[in-house]
Parts: structure tokens; sequence; C-alpha cells
């Protein structure tokens, strides 16, 4: 392993939670309980939203067995970047640089910055959306508006790191309240949905499915979040032996497990709502989220609904640009070793993602938006083996991670979710390089 100055990512926020030495199950775990929240909140993003809508009405409950299966892989993986993060005090970006070489590593933080570009891009159009269907504001004019989302950032972030975790939190539960109220206006078909989480043939037969599932592969499973949370699982002050090691793996994983588990209800709830309302009332053709928005309402005979729905993408995008600022800092730090002020780096990052949103709302029209949305996320999921290679790899390596490395049949378990992965996304360039042709 090359030798690199071991300076941590997040300096001002590393270490500076504190970890009770002593107490009970519950106090530890409440100072454990936040990075897996701040992870979970990019795997319910405005994308998911996109390709939930348009599984959900296009093919009904069928896509929920692509959603678990996603959400299961995520957290193996996420709890990979615990170990991670833990045992070797580096996150996956800087764990990159010591063991690539530096032209590895910048190929590999070009593919990071395409993908948190690409989940910016969601972000933006999500909550431009939500603002023209809340307040009528032209969507050319929303993109611009969330640009001074920065302002939020740099405010908590002066706070301290509890509070973007708090924030982040009430904003999950905003989201998880408004769809709770959602379903039971759907009455979705309980033995439909439980035969949905069944796997079925016809999602890699039909070429259009597999489309949408690795979409929703890749905004479930994103990998940007691997970098994140294998540096902000730092900001908590557990003492440097490995019995609290242990202890810091272990609370952890308990809270991104938790977290995510919340996260697949909103996402699954999402699909439940698109097929309850759209696809078995003759609505299959719903694509757009704003269509989705005008029907809700007039469908399911529940004034509320659309409002709901919209202050639900609201927030979803929203929350996901505090991490998404927090995750743009972690590659570049760990990468390359350079140091932007968080209001620069938010700038930069937005302005890559404010240009071709741009373009499409001005030369495709306001209507091409969801099909934009569905790009990003396929985008995101093509860069996701780039990503979740190393991280499997560098917890499986003895020499790295010492007692913590993964047991045999871990091993086997990640590295299976690996392959499949890799071999999802090469049949979806098998498949659009032929529909081209």
């Amino acid at each position: 392993m090359k030798q690199t100055e071991r300076i941590p990512s997040l300096p001002e926020v590393h270490r500076t939670i504190k970890v009770p030495v002593g107490g009970g199950f519950w106090r530890k775990m409440l100072a454990y309980t936040g990075p897996g929240y701040l992870v979970s909140v990019g795997y319910m993003d405005p994308g998911n939203w996109a390709t939930d809508l348009a599984g959900g009405a296009q093919f009904g409950y069928m896509l929920l067995s692509v959603i678990l299966f996603s959400n299961l892989m995520a957290i193996l993986l996420q709890a990979l970047c615990v170990k991670l993060g833990v045992a070797t005090g580096r996150d996956l970006a800087q764990a990159c640089r010591d063991n690539y070489s530096p032209r590895v590593s910048f190929f590999l933080w070009i593919l990071c910055e395409i993908a948190i570009a690409a989940c910016d891009l969601a972000e933006l159009v999500g909550s431009a959306i939500a603002l023209q269907l809340l307040f009528g504001i032209p969507l050319a004019v929303g993109v611009c508006i969330t640009a001074l989302d920065v302002l939020v950032v740099l405010f908590l972030q002066s706070k301290g790191f509890r509070y973007v975790e708090a924030l982040v939190i009430t904003i999950i539960a905003v989201i998880g309240g408004c769809f709770i109220v959602e379903l039971i206006a759907a009455r979705p078909d309980l033995g439909g949905v439980l035969q949905g989480f069944i796997p079925h043939s016809e999602v890699v037969r039909n070429p259009t499915a597999l489309y949408i599932s690795i979409g929703i592969l890749g905004a479930t499973v994103m990998p940007h979040n691997l970098y994140l949370h294998s540096s902000i699982v730092q900001t908590r002050d557990w003492q440097e032996i490995p019995e609290k090691k242990r202890e810091a793996i272990k609370f952890g994983m308990i809270d991104s497990s938790v977290a995510l588990s919340i996260a697949l209800f909103i996402n699954a709830a999402i699909l439940i709502l698109s097929a309850a309302t759209f696809h078995f009332s003759g609505h299959q053709d719903v694509a757009e989220i704003q269509d989705a928005y005008k029907l809700l309402s007039p469908v399911l005979g529940f004034a509320p609904a659309s409002i709901l729905f919209a202050i639900a993408l609201l927030a979803s995008g929203q929350n996901s640009t505090l991490t998404g600022t927090l995750a743009g800092q972690i590659v570049m730090e760990g990468f390359l070793q350079i140091r932007l002020k968080p209001w620069l780096r938010r700038l930069l990052t937005r302005l890559v993602a404010i240009v071709p949103a741009l373009l499409t709302i001005v030369f495709l029209g306001e209507g091409s938006t969801t099909n934009l949305l569905i790009m990003s996320q396929v985008i995101l999921s093509l860069q996701l083996s780039f990503a979740v290679i190393p991280l499997v790899m560098f917890t499986s390596d003895r020499r790295l991670m010492g007692e913590f490395v993964n047991p045999r049949w871990l091993k086997v378990l990640a590295y299976a979710v690996a392959t499949v992965i890799v071999g999802l996304n090469a049949w979806l360039l098998w498949e659009t390089f032929f529909g081209w042709l």
C-alpha cells in the first residue's frame, strides 16, 4: 500500500460526535444513529420516483421484486462501507488512492463525479417539478432556483453534523407520512403486492422492464453513497481498540439497515401507489411525474392526494441535496486531496447538472423531464460497478482489514452481488446497443 498523508475527509466533522463508554444498548444506539439515514436519502431521491412510477404504471406490482433485491444488496454494500471506514480509518475514495495507481484513481474519480452529477440532475429536476406543481413556477426557473439550496447546506454545516442528521430524519418522516396517507387512499390489492415481491422472468425478457429495472437498481444502490457512508461513519468518536471498533461496526450496521428498510418502504410505496392508481385503471401510459400529479386526486377520489405527492417530491429533492454535497466533498478530497469550500463545491456540482437540464427543457420541452430522470438513474447504475468492486476487494483483503476482514461466506455473497450488478449492466448495454442498431 502506498504511504499517503492520512488526513480525514470532512475534517471539520471527523470524530466530533461522542460515543458513551458505558451505558446500555439504546444509549449507544442513539449515539451511532444518523449516518445510515443520510445514506438512505439517496435511495429515495426523485430519480427513484421516475423509475418507480414508470414501473408501477406499466407493469403493475411486478417490479417490486427488483426494489426488494436492490434494497437487500444496498444493505449488504452499506454494511461493507461501515466495516471499511471503521476498520481502516479510510473512506472508499482514500482507499482507492492508497491502493491504485494515480491514473486509475483519477479515472475512478471522473466516473464518480459523473455519477454525482447524474444524481444532482435528478434532484434539481425533481425539485423543479415539485415547485411547478405546488406554485406554478416554470421548470426552467425552478431549475435555477434550486441552485440557492447551497445556503441551507452552509448554514447546517456551520451548526454541526447532528443538525444535518436531525433535519434529514425529519424530512424522511414527512415523506413517509405522505405515502402512508396515499396508500390508505389507494387501497392496493395486498395479494397482488405480495406476489410482486416474487421474482418474475419477464423482468429480463422484456427490454422495457429490464431498462426500468436497471434504473431502479441505479436509483437504489447509488455509487456515491458508498463513498459517503465510509466517511461519515467516522464522525463518531469511538476508541481505537478492537473491541470498540467491533461495537462501532455493529451499531453502524444496525443504523444503516433500519434506515434502508425505511427507504425500501418508501420506494415500494411509490411503485404500489402507481400500480394501484394507474396500471389497474387503464392509465398504463402514465410516465411523467406531472401526469401522475394531475391524475392522483381524480382517480383516487381523494382531494389532498396530489398535494401530498408534490410535497413529498419536494422534500425528497431537498433532502438529497444535503447528502450530494457531502459526497462531492468526500470524493474530491479522497481521490485528489483537493479541498474546496463547501459553497464552491456545491455550486460547481450544481452547474454541471443545470446545463443539461435546461437544454433538455428548452429544446425537448417540459414533458421530457421524466425520461431525463430515468436516464440519470441508468447512468448511476452503469457507474456502480466501479465503486462496488473496489469496496468488495478492500473489505475482503486481510492486509487492509486485519481481523475485520470479510469471512468466507460474506466474501462469496459480496462477490455474488458485484457479479449480479456487473451482469445486469452488461445486459443493459447489450440491449441498448442492439436497440440503436
